[in-house]
C-alpha cells in the first residue's frame, strides 16, 4: 500500500508518494546528480551574465527573430541535436535519452512585452540587475542554458528525451501562439516544464483561461446638433459596457471581466462613426469561461439593437466582433506526478513547495490537452515585471535551477539509476 503524507502549502493540499520519495532518495545520493547541483551553484554568475546578454537583444512579441537566432546558436554550442526554427519562430531541439523513456519539454519564452526601441541594456545597482525583460523571461531563457550545461558537465544520461528550446508569443496578444504551434506540430510530448521568474518553492500547475475581444460599433456619424437622433456607436458602446459591468460571475472558480481599452469619436460636437473597446474575459474553468463569453456576446449585440431602437432606426449601428485572444483554461490534480516530482525536488534542497493559484503561462496549452505540465521559478529575487524598472537579484538564484534540474531528471529517469516517473503517452493525438 502506498503511503502518502498530506502537506498544505499554498492554496491546495498535495501528497508525495513513497515511490516518488524513493526516486529522489536515489537521485540525491547519486554522484552525477551531486556534480550537476554543484555546477549549477558555481555557474550562478555566468548564468546572470548570459541573462544580461540575452535580455539586451530586443524581442517584442511577434518580433523575436534576432533573439531566436542567437538562442539557436547557444543550443547548438551545448550539443542539442536537430534544432529547428518553426513557422512561427519557436526554437527547439533534442537532447536524446536512452530511448526507453518519455519525452519532456523544457523551455522558456523569447518574447517580452516591450516595444522595439526600448533600452534593454542592463544596469547594475547595489547588486540588482535592472533591465526591461531581465526577469520575464530573461531568467527563464538563461535557466534552460545553465541546466543544459549542468547535464553535460555531470555526464547525465536520461532515459527519456529532453525537448529543449524556447517559444514565441507568450505575452499579451501573442496569445500563446508559440506553444500552441509546438503542440500542433508534435505528437511526442509526454510532459512539459516552462520556466518563468520565481522563487524555488513556487509551482504553477493550474491554468487560467482567457478570451479577448475587439468590439467595433460603426455608424454614419454626423454633427452633434444638426444630426441629433442618429444612433451613435459610442452610445452603443456605453450601453454594452454598462450591461457587462453588471454581470455577476462566480468567485469559485474565479471568473472575471474587464473592458481595458476604449476608443472612438473625433470631437466633442460630432456623433462618432466608430466606437471600439477591447474586453478581457478570464476564468479558471473552461466551462465558466465559455458561459461568460456567451453572455458578453449577447450583450454586445443587444447594445447595438437598443441604440438603434432608441432612435427608431433599423440596422444603422452595426457591430464587428473580433476574437483577438484565446487562452485555454485547465486543471490538474495537486497529486499529479509532475507536481509530486517538483515537490520532492524542492524538499531535497531543503525548501517546502508552495502551490500557486491558477495563472496564464505556456503551460496552459498542455494542461488543457491533459498533458502533465508545470511552470517553475528560475530562482533569484525579481520585481517590477512589465515595467521599465524591472529588476533581477541573482543572490542564491541557483536554488531555482537546481530544483528544475532535479524535477526534470526525476520525471524522465536517470539511466541505470531511477526509472522515469512520467508516463509515456502513446498516440495521444489520435
Amino acid at each position: 500500500m502506498t503511503e502518502k503524507h498530506g502537506i498544505v502549502k499554498g492554496i491546495q493540499e498535495y501528497s508525495v508518494s513513497n515511490k516518488v520519495k524513493d526516486v529522489y532518495s536515489l537521485l540525491k545520493s547519486n554522484s552525477g546528480v551531486k556534480k550537476g547541483l554543484v555546477f549549477l551553484e558555481e555557474d550562478n554568475n555566468y548564468t546572470t551574465n548570459e541573462q544580461i546578454e540575452l535580455t539586451a537583444i530586443q524581442a517584442p512579441t511577434f518580433y523575436e527573430g534576432k533573439r531566436g537566432i542567437y538562442y539557436k546558436r547557444k543550443l547548438t554550442e551545448l550539443g542539442i541535436k536537430n534544432i529547428t526554427v518553426d513557422e512561427v519562430g519557436n526554437v527547439f531541439g533534442i537532447r536524446p535519452g536512452s530511448g526507453s523513456g518519455p519525452s519532456i519539454v523544457l523551455c522558456a519564452h523569447l518574447d517580452t512585452v516591450f516595444p522595439e526601441g526600448t533600452d534593454t541594456v542592463a544596469k547594475i545597482v547595489d547588486g540588482r540587475v535592472y533591465a526591461p525583460g531581465i526577469a520575464d523571461d530573461g531568467r527563464g531563457l538563461a535557466s534552460v542554458l545553465t541546466i543544459l550545461r549542468a547535464l553535460n558537465h555531470a555526464n547525465i544520461e536520461t532515459e527519456g528525451d529532453l525537448i529543449i528550446g524556447a517559444t514565441v508569443c507568450e505575452e499579451g496578444l501573442g496569445d500563446l501562439l508559440g506553444v500552441k504551434t509546438l503542440f500542433e506540430n508534435r505528437e511526442d510530448i509526454d510532459g512539459f516544464i516552462s520556466i518563468e521568474p520565481g522563487a524555488v518553492d513556487r509551482v504553477t500547475y493550474l491554468a487560467t483561461g482567457s478570451k479577448r475581444y475587439k468590439i467595433t460599433y460603426k455608424g454614419p456619424g454626423g454633427h452633434s446638433f444638426g444630426s441629433f437622433g442618429t444612433p451613435s456607436p459610442i452610445h452603443a458602446l456605453g450601453r454594452a459596457i454598462a450591461k457587462v459591468s453588471s454581470l455577476e460571475t462566480p468567485t469559485n472558480p474565479k471568473t472575471t471581466f474587464n473592458v481595458g481599452l476604449i476608443t472612438g469619436g473625433t470631437s466633442v460636437n460630432s456623433i462618432a462613426e466608430v466606437g471600439e473597446m477591447i474586453i478581457d474575459l478570464r476564468s479558471n474553468s473552461q466551462e465558466e469561461l465559455l458561459n461568460l463569453e456567451k453572455q458578453v456576446i449577447d450583450i454586445i449585440n443587444l447594445a447595438a439593437d437598443e441604440e438603434n431602437l432608441r432612435w427608431g432606426k433599423l440596422n444603422v449601428i452595426t457591430v464587428d466582433i473580433e476574437l483577438v485572444g484565446n487562452r485555454p483554461a485547465g486543471s490538474q490534480n495537486p497529486d499529479a506526478v509532475i507536481v509530486q516530482a517538483a515537490a520532492a525536488a524542492t524538499s531535497a534542497l531543503g525548501f517546502e513547495q508552495t502551490l500557486d493559484g491558477a495563472s496564464s503561462t505556456d503551460s496552459n496549452v498542455p494542461i488543457s490537452l491533459g498533458i502533465p505540465a508545470v511552470t517553475l521559478g528560475g530562482g533569484g529575487d525579481a520585481g517590477g515585471f512589465h515595467t521599465l524598472n524591472e529588476y533581477y537579484d541573482p543572490t542564491d538564484a541557483f536554488y531555482g535551477v537546481q530544483k528544475i534540474f532535479l524535477t526534470l531528471i526525476g520525471l524522465v529517469g536517470l539511466k541505470d539509476v531511477t526509472p522515469p516517473l512520467l508516463a509515456k503517452i502513446i498516440n495521444k493525438l489520435e
